[in-house]
């Protein structure tokens, strides 16, 4: 990810997936200003990204692509409830992404039954490379 635009894009799709189930949780809003911080991006400008609209950033790379992913998927376990609407809206989000979606699914599993719902960064690249072979 190297232009601000890009980066503004990929945290403005997190805000948009973060207020799916109609409400912001103050840890997600917490984890997306650590998101934004690693981005670089001010908190002004983080601010403001709360009242602009989401503008589709097709990312090319599959590795940032997996990486937004598991963000958006941290961010929906970040209040310790998962809805239905988060559930089905991720699901359709790594369709979109060209995310396998049965690699998306075990992920998914795997962080449900993980403490914190983190999971080893190289079990999660493993999954996606079996879905290569």
């Amino acid at each position: 990810m190297n232009t601000q635009i890009e980066k503004k894009s990929l945290l403005l799709e997190m805000i948009a997936f973060s207020t799916i189930d109609g409400n912001l949780h103050k840890r997600e809003l917490e984890f997306l200003w650590l998101v934004a911080q690693e981005l670089n991006i001010g908190r002004t400008e983080f601010n403001d990204l709360f009242h602009q609209e989401i503008k589709p950033l097709v990312v090319r790379s599959e590795f940032q692509r997996i990486h937004q992913f598991y963000r958006l998927a941290l961010i929906m376990h970040c209040d310790g409830i998962l809805h239905e609407k988060e559930t089905k809206a991720i699901q359709q989000i790594a369709i979109e992404m060209g995310l396998n979606p049965n690699a998306t699914k075990r992920i998914l599993d795997l962080m449900k039954k993980a403490p914190n719902a983190i999971i080893d960064p190289k079990l999660l690249l493993q999954i996606f490379q079996e879905q290569h072979n």
